[in-house]
């Protein structure tokens, strides 16, 4: 009999609700369009309580269902945002986000725009996916004062344009034949994109082969040569941001740079570009305050005024991280030999000794052994060895006497703890790249790896030349594609040096054979 009612029990029929939970779930799972809209058309029909999430859901899939089904995705996700604005569910920045997608796909970009700065009646924040239909709507419609609007709205917001978002500004600007934001837009992506993608280069290929990229007129002078150097200088180098020099015709050419930096189309030495100087001050007081914060101040305020005595270090070098190198063995420990190694390496190549930083509390317990004391005491002697106080972080003295005094940096530390992302801004990497030097030893044999000797990322030279790196699967950078864009007469001056140095040669060969 139990047996008997618990079969009936088990074919009990299931509840609207339960059954739309179980579709649902299958639904959300296959994005299948005709599945989702004869389920919501079901839930309608049936009264059955809709929330958030599941209305999301289905916008989704219609903002996801364009391309295939654009007409009846539109119209019916627009359906579903009505449907939740009557029902008084306040939308969220997912919910913006599908429906701006809806009203680009039928090029409405002022609707799309409009639905992203609605969300913060609703007490959300757009992301940057929230702004991308408007302003590639725009794009599309060659409205480059309205894609304007679209980008001041995002930074507005405390957002950064990626890669995607800065081409296609780059690219308005450069159909609509504003040069001045194409230079703009060409720096930004300098700035914020390390190497760009195949479709980035395009854009900046049509840009500069086009015919109003040729007419752009220098607004500098030939007297301010001197202006765009100091310029070069006071940015670490790479770029001076001045605007176009030179006019005339554009040449285009795909090549690589070679190790020692040099393009192997028009022969111009590139940078290794550093941070400008006032990014470098800022970077300092930064650190000061972050460390200062951290630390006991008098203890990093005494460090900070010995520094301002003792500021002709060209190297700082990381003794902890040295000394600890490959020493997790049985008989490792501490080995002052190797950070004796990278003092005397870097002393040969310099003449110049480097400062040293250690835990106090090391520094005793070296001093007490036989072996150590001698070397400890010259360094100590020679003012090149500093003992940070116990229980203080070494990392905030090292990378601080490294930025104030503008020097290389020796350490295999990638910085990833969480007290440098306190640091914030796309200049740290920037200056690790240009800074820091890591180490090896191969078979006990000390191997410096100092910083390349160019950056990899769009330079713009005092000539006016301009060099952008493509994205690269290859791991030998001697392989990687670069642009290089310089004018007609530039590369005439580079075609008749190389022309006259081979004379040069064939010149001293004939001699040689003559005599």
């Amino acid at each position: 009999m139990k047996n008997q009612r618990k079969k009936i029990g088990n074919n009990k029929t299931p509840t609207p609700e339960s059954k739309f939970r179980s579709d649902f779930s299958i639904c959300s799972k296959e994005k299948d369009l005709a599945g989702a809209i004869s389920l919501f058309d079901s839930a309608v029909s049936q009264n059955l309580k809709l929330n958030l999430h599941h209305l999301n859901c289905f916008l989704y899939i219609c903002s996801n269902s364009i391309e295939d089904n654009k007409d009846i995705a539109i119209d019916k996700g627009f359906s579903i945002f009505n449907h939740m604005i009557s029902s008084k569910i306040n939308p969220n920045e997912a919910t913006i986000t599908a429906v701006s997608r809806l009203a680009a796909a039928k090029d409405d970009a002022d609707l799309s725009f409009e639905l992203v700065k609605s969300l913060l009646k609703y007490n959300d924040k757009p992301r940057l996916r929230t702004y991308d239909p408007a302003l590639f709507c725009y794009v599309k419609k060659s409205d480059a004062e309205k894609a304007y609007l679209v980008e001041k709205d995002i930074l507005n917001m405390g957002l950064c344009l990626e890669e995607p978002e800065i081409a296609a500004l780059l690219k308005v600007s450069a159909e609509t034949g504003n040069e001045e934001k194409v230079y703009e837009y060409l720096h930004k992506l300098r700035i914020g994109v390390k190497c760009v993608n195949e479709s980035t280069a395009e854009i900046i290929t049509n840009w500069f082969k086009g015919e109003t990229a040729s007419k752009v007129v220098s607004r500098l002078k030939d007297c301010d040569i001197d202006r765009v150097k100091d310029m070069v200088l006071k940015n670490g180098g790479g770029w001076h941001g001045l605007g176009w020099i030179t006019k005339g015709k554009w040449v285009l050419q795909r090549t690589t740079i070679d190790s020692n930096g040099v393009c192997c189309a028009c022969k111009d030495h590139l940078a290794c570009v550093d941070i400008g100087r006032e990014e470098t001050e800022k970077f300092a007081q930064s650190l000061m305050a972050l460390a200062i914060e951290r630390e006991t101040r008098s203890n990093f305020t005494q460090f900070q005024n010995w520094l301002d005595e003792h500021n002709d270090f060209e190297a700082i070098v990381d003794g902890a991280n040295i000394g600890l190198y490959q020493q997790n063995f049985a008989e490792g420990g501490f080995s002052v030999s190797q950070v004796e190694i990278v003092v005397k390496e870097l002393y040969n190549r310099s003449k110049k000794w480097p400062l040293v930083i250690l835990h106090d509390k090391r520094i005793r317990a070296l001093l007490a052994n036989p072996s150590n004391r001698d070397l400890l005491e010259e360094w100590i002697e020679r003012g090149v060895l500093y003992g940070t106080p116990v229980g203080s972080n070494d990392d905030w003295y090292w990378l601080y006497a490294s930025v104030k005094l503008k020097c290389m940096l020796v350490t295999n530390d990638e910085m990833r703890d969480h007290i440098f992302e306190l640091l914030g801004g796309n200049f740290f990497p920037r200056w690790k790249e240009r800074h820091q030097v890591h180490y090896t030893f191969p078979k006990g044999k000390l191997q410096l790896l100092m910083p390349p000797p160019y950056s990899i990322l769009i330079q713009e030279s005092e000539r006016g030349t301009w060099h952008v790196p493509l994205v690269s699967d290859h791991n030998d950078e001697s392989l990687r594609t670069w642009l290089c864009i310089s004018h007609s007469d530039l590369c005439k001056d580079c075609c008749d040096e190389t022309s006259n140095a081979h004379v040069g040669i064939t010149g001293k060969r004939k001699e040689r054979s003559s005599s």
